[in-house]
């Protein structure tokens, strides 16, 4: 009979899950997700090599996320018999200043963390809906919640301070950074593969839907390009990331716009989406021959590698750089690009290991290594859930 951990990472319309056997290392032995909630949900289940082994639709109406825990729940009761979950992992993507590292889940957290949704509005409550969930229908299995913020807790106040009255600062207005989850499995498998450089001055590239930098120093986050919320600093799938904040005062008072219709804006119609005005996704921007794709494309890498510069002279340096996320593991043409655009920091492309996706990228003339890492979140928190859980 296998002793599980489950790991949850919920977002906004949908809920993705896999299933470990704790028995010495974490072995995964089910992945899937129920997508397209609000739309049209839909299960899949797959095995550890990637068969499909379950999959259900259902209408969307009374379909959230709630039920969407609760489906999951009595799947893998049918589909691992005789097993149990001895503890559930959580990716929650906001812990304040408070969570530091990960925590086992009470109310009192669950309370503590509500407070934190006015910090991120889009991604709080879905995090915590499979949460409060479990933890009313199968109350006996023990959660822990994992943070995209904690990573970030070794920066300095230098590089978190915003220059805003003190009185405002106190309040907890301060940069945060995310996707802290994924660089520190990037920062860990950099260890495996690359030891000599894993204590020196590194720039990580979590590039996807959501897209962030994070300036690495002797393995910590010492600087990165989102902030207080998840929507600043590179340009995204759907977020603007940085503006100046000026633009946001001028809609306001210009275009009649409010609190709500610029956080649309800000977060689900602008980025690839709103530069293109044709998708938010990369693969699709690539193969399409309108002007307005790669001005989109131009300007996504334009603004990396510029955040590149930033974070290096933030570093004193820059000793190697990785990409990662889904369009870093995937996009030869943007990791091309933005290797090109670091040529002024000694950086240099191998066409054939690019295209190849080899794991290391850079040319025997580089002055700096470049890297292909795939990142893996997932096993960040079952690794955590075992370790707090004692499991």
């Amino acid at each position: 009979m296998a002793k599980c951990i489950a790991v949850v990472n919920a977002g906004s319309s949908s809920v993705k899950f896999g299933i470990y056997d704790t028995a010495g290392e974490e072995k995964l032995l089910l992945k899937g997700q129920v997508e397209q909630i609000g739309v049209s949900p839909r299960l899949t289940v797959e095995n550890a090599g990637g068969e499909e082994v379950a999959k259900h639709e259902w209408p969307p109406e009374g379909f959230g996320h709630a039920e969407a825990m609760h489906v999951i729940i009595d799947k893998l009761r049918e589909l691992l018999p005789g097993s149990t979950v001895e503890g559930i992992g959580h990716r929650v993507v906001h812990g304040g200043t408070k969570y530091a590292a990960p925590v086992e889940i009470t109310q009192e957290v669950i309370r503590e963390l509500d407070k934190l949704t006015p910090l991120a509005p889009l991604h709080q409550p879905h995090n915590l809906g499979p949460i409060k969930a479990i933890a009313l229908r199968v109350p006996a299995i023990r959660q822990v919640a994992c943070f995209d913020t904690s990573f970030h807790q070794t920066q300095e106040a230098l590089a978190y301070s915003f220059a805003l009255p003190r009185d405002i600062t106190d309040k907890g207005v301060r940069r945060y950074g995310f996707h802290g989850l994924s660089y520190e499995f990037v920062a860990g498998k950099l260890r495996e593969v690359a030891p000599d450089y894993a204590e020196k001055k590194i720039i990580i590239a979590h590039l996807g839907n959501g897209a962030s930098l994070c300036a690495l120093d002797g393995g910590k986050s010492a600087a990165t390009t989102m902030g207080f919320t998840a929507v600043e600093g590179l340009m995204m799938g759907t977020r603007c990331g940085s503006v100046d904040p000026g633009v946001l005062i001028y809609l306001l008072d210009e275009a009649g716009m409010d609190a709500r219709k610029l956080e649309a804006l800000v977060y689900k119609k602008s980025g690839l989406l709103g530069v293109s005005g044709i998708s938010s996704d990369m693969r699709t921007l690539r193969q399409s021959d309108d002007p307005r794709a790669k001005e989109a494309t131009d300007l996504f890498v334009y603004r990396i590698v510029r955040e590149i510069g930033s974070l290096s002279a933030a570093l004193g340096g820059l000793d190697g750089l990785v990409f990662t996320g889904g369009i870093g593991q995937r996009d030869t043409k943007t990791r091309a690009e933005v290797v090109a655009g670091c040529g002024w920091l000694g950086a240099a492309l191998d066409e054939q290991a690019n295209a190849d996706h080899a794991q290391r990228i850079d040319a025997e003339s580089s002055r700096i290594p470049v890297w292909v890492l795939p990142t893996d979140e997932e096993m960040v928190i079952c690794r955590h859930t075992a370790a707090l859980l004692g499991l």
